[in-house]
């Protein structure tokens, strides 16, 4: 029963708000996807929430440590997923890269507890996170602004480029400032996703490599370990 408390129980709720989020985000309702974007305002208010009451209270349990971070992978990798099918400038590759690097996190955070030792996080990190969470909130934003017909619209222009992606969100965002898009959240829309998710995918890269030199211990720990078994094994 110790684990069930108000902190766990916001963590549980981001969680379970993600299908809901989805549902309403996937709908062609401009005024359901305003309720998206509430909700997920909302859930991730509830991630600043839980963690400050938990310290605040010394509510902090182990089942909390475990879904926090995991109702944070949960929240970020569903609006990803669902923006694939909803925005041609986010591609599958940016969001492929987010999703590996959570799970070498995660391994290591495995890796960690297993060998009872710390696993070293960094500031970039938090960098990562932060922006990442404003880059949904933008590209969430900008799919609630324009009307269905305007994001099909977008996304039609940027299955039919020729010149690619980058070189299209480019020409369009030197328009945007040249005052010649459509309107100004129809201009912003018809580029800064495209920007926002690069930004986002650079610093996950980052991020996830300097990961890795940090706790390169953990590894060497283990492949060591391994070793040792092996050598006890043959006595």
């Amino acid at each position: 029963m110790k684990q069930i408390n108000l902190p766990n129980f916001l963590t549980l709720l981001r969680v379970l708000s993600v299908p809901f989020f989805i549902y309403f985000l996937m709908d062609p309702s401009q005024h359901y996807r305003y309720i998206a974007f509430i909700l997920f305002s909302l859930a991730s208010i509830t991630d600043l929430i839980d963690g400050y009451l938990a310290r605040k209270w010394k509510q902090e349990t182990e089942f909390g440590k475990f879904m926090d971070p995991m109702a944070d992978k949960v929240l970020v990798i569903g609006a990803l997923i669902t923006f694939l099918f909803l925005s041609d400038q986010v591609l599958i590759w940016m969001v492929l890269v987010i999703i590996g690097r959570d799970m070498l996190i995660t391994i290591l955070r495995y890796l960690a507890i297993k060998s009872g030792k710390s696993l070293h996080t960094s500031r970039l990190g938090k960098v990562k996170t932060a922006f990442q969470m404003f880059s949904i909130i933008v590209i969430l934003l900008s799919l609630t602004l324009l009307t269905y017909k305007e994001t099909g619209a977008i996304n039609e222009e940027y299955r039919q480029a020729e010149s690619g992606v980058y070189e299209l969100a480019t020409q369009n965002m030197v328009k945007f400032f040249q005052g010649e898009a459509k309107n100004w959240h129809y201009g912003l829309a018809s580029f800064l996703p495209f920007y926002m998710m690069m930004i986002t995918t650079m610093l996950t890269v980052i991020s996830g490599l300097r990961y890795l030199v940090a706790n390169y211990h953990l590894l060497m720990s283990i492949r060591f370990g391994s070793k040792t078994k092996e050598i006890n094994g043959h006595k």
